[in-house]
């Protein structure tokens, strides 16, 4: 089974959390602060495999959580690093942020790699705390969390050469005679539900990559059909062949065929117009063939495109067709990529270290950063607790509540700590 794309949830490993520790050995009853710091939490990676063809091992697992952070420990040891977690993908694979649909990564080479979500960053144990005038600190600072986000997976097939064109119209039967691929070959619509990958030897000047685009029809970039599935297979090609049906059996005109297939792909992506097309018109051993052919290819010499009589089925014209092909990839192959903006990399969106909202006249903050920091203070130590008010200061907490009108005697809450605002 081809499957192109998948969604999965995933989790980079939280840091874990600096400690509370006092130096105790004997003759030393009073030793300093020696807690630990936290260990880093895992990264989510991803890496090419080329021995993978499809998105298969993403139906069955959906969920996917790198190892947390060990928590620090007395004698100023740090807790362990979390593992990595390293994900295997096949070559043309894109990572998309499924909330902002964002391309987090876009994977093409053997062995690349890319960190999609970072493990949290360790937290500080008490070592960290010690002044002059602190000399015995009773707190310590929590992990942060690791990123984690519900992603799409999709992937866009890497092949040098796509076969276009009609359903029917001979892609299959060609892709079969140029290569060693078995596909699925049928006088009836959508025989192929899948892309076919095969590999040309080079008997015709150079070996490269083609694969048999499932027929496209009116509406295709609109989904109609299977339009955006397989659409998505031609943006990385190089060189489009476009296969007519030049018998016209099922009552269809070639030239008509030929531009209801280029306005599918202009409609869906005006990049896919800048591909190379050259034109197969095949179905040239059946009779009466020659006269309409002679008037299709008037017809599309006049519009600046190469054209080649071919019969699929006894492979005539087929090395002339793909001896020319094989001449235009070795001279596209030096040209640059373009690239454009919507494949351009991002990380994901920050959220906002606090929030504050009001309800019946409290003050209600939150967020990620106001958890940990909450969860770090020691509320009975006046040390931690001036620590804590720093950190509201400084981060700008008191400058929000003030813009918001906050007054003498407000109410202030945060998550389980509820206190009245003093200037």
């Amino acid at each position: 089974m081809f499957i192109d794309q998948a969604k999965i949830y995933m989790k980079a490993g939280n840091g874990g959390n600096g400690v509370v520790s006092f130096r105790r050995e004997i003759y030393v009853p009073n030793g300093g602060p020696d807690g630990g710091d936290g260990g880093k939490g895992g990264n989510i990676i991803f890496v090419v495999d080329t021995g993978m063809l499809t998105l298969m091992d993403f139906k069955y697992k959906k969920k996917y959580v790198a190892q947390n952070g060990g928590d620090g420990a007395g004698a100023k040891k740090s807790g362990k690093n979390g593992t990595d977690l390293v994900i295997k993908v096949p070559p043309g694979t894109i990572i998309k942020d499924e909330a902002s649909g964002r391309v987090l990564a876009d994977l093409t080479e053997n062995d690349q790699r890319q960190i999609v979500l970072k493990g949290g960053k360790g937290g500080k144990g008490n070592q960290h705390f010690a002044t002059p005038t602190r000399q015995a600190p009773r707190f310590a600072i929590s992990g942060t969390a690791g990123e984690e986000a519900s992603v799409i997976l999709e992937l866009k097939l890497l092949a040098d050469v796509g076969l276009i064109g009609y359903p029917s119209v001979g892609k299959s039967t060609i892709l079969s005679m140029v290569t060693s691929a078995n596909p699925k070959i049928a006088d009836y619509h959508f025989t192929t539900l899948s892309p076919n990958l095969g590999v040309v030897g080079d008997e015709y000047g150079k070996s490269f990559v083609i694969a048999d685009i499932p027929g496209l029809i009116e509406g295709a970039h609109e989904g109609v059909g299977l339009g955006h599935e397989f659409l998505k297979h031609v943006e990385r090609t190089k060189v489009l062949i476009h296969i007519v049906d030049i018998s016209g059996m099922e009552g269809r005109n070639p030239i008509e065929d030929f531009d209801k297939i280029n306005n599918e792909l202009k409609l869906y992506s005006s990049k896919l117009t800048k591909k190379y097309q050259v034109i197969a018109a095949n179905k040239m051993d059946l009779s009466g063939t020659e006269e309409k052919y002679e008037s299709f290819k008037k017809e599309i010499i006049a519009r600046g495109y190469e054209v080649f009589p071919i019969s699929a089925v006894t492979k005539k014209g087929l090395k002339e067709l793909f001896m020319f092909v094989t001449s235009k990839l070795l001279v596209l192959q030096n040209e640059p990529e373009e690239i454009s903006v919507e494949n351009m990399e991002y990380t994901l969106e920050k959220e906002e270290p606090f929030t504050i909202r009001i309800e019946d006249g409290t003050y209600i903050v939150e967020g990620k950063w106001m958890q940990r920091i909450v969860g770090s203070t020691n509320f009975d130590d006046n040390d931690s607790l001036k620590y804590f008010q720093r950190a509201l200061i400084k981060k700008g907490v008191i400058e929000e509540l003030k813009k918001l009108g906050i007054k003498e005697g407000d109410n202030v809450k945060i998550y389980d700590i509820e206190f009245e605002y003093i200037p």
